[in-house]
């Protein structure tokens, strides 16, 4: 990958922005990374200024394949991600690079293993019910904020084991505060502002969650805190009490956060398009009962290609960061060392040389049939690619459908043939109106 000669160099395109403040306030506000035009403009690879420092944008099924799978070693997660989240989310995985990543994803790995995640279905099921059971039927019911509340209930009672009580609301808003703090235009805590709420959020998180490590190590819960607490490596490495406590606040915001997001999207697409909520009704209503076993995951094709589907035009997680840790190159052009590199996944999805008309709503692009996703082995990347691919999307998978399940069988929904949901891309994409459709019972 790197440049053999100086005359062998790309010069990157790209402008600064504003004066002093570049693009900081574009990207502060959400309007750039569901926006195309940079791409159209500069093609995969470009260059911008924002929050005081020079950023490479990569986007395109080529150019950000090379960044993500990584094979020189040059692009490092933790410090492009630590700029941006990692007072809120210190630690974490993602924020973990290399031997240490590995070694972490190692230990990880044995609470996401089939035996676990045949485990949390059972407790899964049972808090979608009870949430899902107390939607009020009607005009107006707001699907976001009610999906929101049932997957922080799932992530708790599975992560955790019991239930979040009268803690709900306030570590609802902590999880929030972080991730929306992350795009903070003033980076130091000023009370009231972002970056402070974010510091308070992960105040919250780590008051709750710390007192419970030891109890969940001297346990034997089937929960996942518990399956942190004592897993290892076959090598016998094990984490400690602060790698315990990152972790789940990461996987605890992962966890209800992005799917929260698909199932609105699903949502609001299957509103939409009666004739794929029926498709996908009929497939449920055929396994003929009321909660999805384990071995029922694969018996929902339709639903399946509808997440797909709905994660590739409202992707999850739009872009993300990286930081160069040696002089390196993508698709020709010369990044230096120490350069920030912001990675549109989004920008992959929507190009038209890889998806034909990409803004039309046809989950049958992931029929056997077509395989759009396959026109490119970095086509279809909602949970990134590489060595940080989501350690958690076969249980993300498994709760959007238990899920959407749940939610066919008991109630349809519908909103008017003229309405568009509005997005706020600030960090992550959410409808700025909350998705209100009208609600009625099965």
């Amino acid at each position: 990958m790197k440049v053999s000669t100086p005359t062998a160099a790309r010069t990157i395109p790209g402008d600064g922005g504003l004066p002093l403040l570049g693009y900081s306030l574009d990207i502060a506000q959400g309007r750039m990374l569901a926006d195309l035009s940079r791409y159209e403009k500069y093609g995969p690879v470009s260059w911008l200024r924002a929050f005081g420092m020079k950023i490479v944008s990569v986007g395109g099924p080529d150019a950000a394949g090379e960044v993500l799978q990584n094979r020189d070693r040059a692009f490092a997660s933790g410090p492009g991600w630590s700029f941006f989240i990692g007072p809120f989310f210190e630690r974490g995985l993602m924020l973990l690079d290399f031997d240490e990543h590995h070694l972490h994803r190692r230990i990880m790995q044995e609470a996401f293993t089939s035996a676990r995640l045949r485990g949390y279905l059972a407790a899964m099921n049972h808090a979608l019910d009870v949430s899902l059971d107390g939607w009020q039927t009607g005009a107006g019911f707001r699907v976001y904020p009610a999906l929101k509340q049932a997957t922080l209930d799932v992530a708790t009672r599975t992560f955790m084991g019991g239930e979040l009580g009268t803690e709900a609301d306030r570590l609802n808003r902590a999880f929030v505060d972080c991730v929306r703090a992350g795009t903070a235009l003033v980076r130091f805590p000023v009370p009231g502002l972002r970056w402070w709420r974010g510091l308070d959020g992960r105040r919250v998180l780590e008051e709750y969650l710390r007192p419970q490590v030891a109890v969940k190590r001297a346990g034997t819960g089937e929960d996942m805190f518990s399956a942190l607490c004592h897993a290892r490596s076959e090598d016998g490495d094990r984490f400690t009490d602060d790698d315990i406590v990152n972790h789940m606040i990461f996987l605890l915001m992962a966890a209800h956060d992005t799917t929260t997001i698909t199932m609105t999207s699903m949502s609001y697409y299957l509103a939409k398009h009666l004739d794929w909520q029926d498709r996908c009704r009929d497939e449920s209503l055929a396994l003929g009962r009321e909660q999805v076993d384990f071995d029922d995951l694969d018996r929902l094709p339709s639903l399946d290609m509808v997440a797909r589907e709905s994660m590739r035009l409202i992707t999850p997680v739009p872009a993300v960061a990286r930081r160069t840790v040696k002089d390196t190159e993508v698709l020709g052009y010369p990044i230096p060392k120490d350069t920030h590199v912001s990675v549109s996944l989004y920008a992959g999805h929507h190009l038209a040389d890889v998806w034909p008309d990409p803004e039309r709503f046809d989950p049958e692009r992931f029929s056997p049939a077509r395989q759009e996703d396959k026109a490119h082995r970095n086509a279809w990347m909602p949970f990134g690619n590489g060595v940080h691919k989501c350690i958690g999307l076969h249980f993300g998978m498994m709760q959007i459908k238990a899920a959407m399940h749940q939610m066919l069988l008991k109630y349809r929904w519908r909103v008017p043939d003229d309405y568009t949901m509005p997005i706020d891309w600030v960090s992550l994409p959410r409808p700025k109106d909350g998705l209100p459709v009208r609600l009625q019972p099965r």
